[in-house]
């Protein structure tokens, strides 16, 4: 009798040790790894490699996204974020919003993301960085996309940010595009400079852009927009008044880039652009920067600053260099035109 009350003993707890494992591994098994549409929540999924180097942290974050636009450069920059995010490991939700272009949106989203609490907020583009800079000084806020954030009113410096503030900068290299302008438009003698005149993140570009075109012996000519309702009838008018046409890194005419080249290229105006996206949607050629990895340089900032190991304060602006600036051109257009890409093309 004492042997068999011994047995069943042992056998009762053990059966207690398995219940307790078996829970533990549903209760692992069924964390929410769920993806949904932009506008919604993305959850990142915790199963993966990069995942379990961090299986002592549980802490999920809250990160809201505000997109001033959709854009192949936006969009890049998004992924890249969200990739490296993936790639660090670290446990998060992200509230994905995008506010088609109209300032109005800008600020209910922002509002929207500073209610809801969230531990950190990307904001994508000069407008969305505004917009969500102006509704907290206590939320950490990175930017990308933004050319230049001192200018833009959004750091106290560049170097020093000083506040809830950082990210990273989309400057291209607006010296080497312009070489490339008149390599490639040797002929040219006028050249309109395109932008939309509300976007500090353009003024700025289109005045070293302006320099740059004075230095090459060539005269700048500026044409701006304030809708996208205005860019056919713009770019329009510069037939006959320029000989080729330069497009910054300008979010506006990024969305209206295949307006802008349908008239462009049936007019035989060589259009070079501020970033690849733009090229393919119709212009000829840049020497730009790969926003893809921008995002994954913001997000780099995004952990350290969620894990406590950095501050937006003292988190300077991020750059890519000049090593990470690519050719890119478009075949297609270049043979409309009568132009020769090869020496570029790899």
């Amino acid at each position: 009798m004492k042997k068999l009350l011994a047995m069943a003993l042992v056998g009762a707890m053990t059966a207690t040790m398995l219940m307790g494992c078996g829970s533990k591994a549903t209760t692992e098994e069924t964390a929410p790894a769920a993806t949904e549409a932009t506008g919604t929540t993305e959850t990142s999924a915790t199963e993966d490699t990069a995942a379990t180097e961090t299986a002592g942290d549980d802490t999920v974050y809250k990160i809201g996204i505000i997109q001033l636009v959709e854009h192949a450069a936006l969009d890049a920059a998004n992924k890249g974020f969200v990739d490296g995010l993936d790639e660090a490991g670290i446990k998060y939700e992200v509230d994905q919003q995008n506010a088609q272009g109209d300032q109005t949106a800008c600020d209910t989203i922002a509002s929207k993301l500073v209610n809801d609490g969230n531990d950190l907020i990307l904001a994508i583009a000069t407008p969305a960085a505004q917009a969500v800079a102006g509704k907290t000084t206590d939320i950490p806020i990175l930017v990308t996309a933004v050319t230049d954030p001192a200018t833009s009113g959004l750091v106290d410096t560049n170097e020093v940010p000083g506040g809830n503030v950082s990210g990273t900068s989309d400057l291209t290299p607006v010296k080497e595009q312009i070489a490339l302008l008149t390599e490639l438009v040797p002929e040219a003698k006028k050249v309109g400079i395109l932008f939309c005149s509300a976007e500090d993140n353009s003024r700025f570009q289109a005045d070293i852009a302006k320099t740059e075109i004075t230095a090459a012996g060539l005269e700048p000519v500026e044409f701006t927009v304030s809708s996208s309702n205005e860019i056919q009838s713009v770019v329009e008018s510069m037939v006959g008044k320029v000989d080729a046409l330069y497009c910054p890194t300008d979010n506006m005419i990024a969305a209206g880039m295949t307006t802008v080249a349908m008239v462009a290229n049936e007019n035989g105006l060589p259009v070079i652009c501020g970033e690849s996206g733009m090229v393919e949607a119709g212009g000829l050629a840049t020497f730009g920067i790969d926003y893809y990895n921008l995002g994954k340089l913001t997000a780099e900032q995004a952990v350290k600053i969620l894990k406590g190991e950095a501050t937006p304060a003292e988190t300077p602006i991020g750059y890519l260099t000049a090593d990470q600036c690519e050719f890119a051109g478009n075949e297609e257009t270049a043979k409309a035109l009568g132009i020769d890409l090869s020496a570029h093309m790899k």
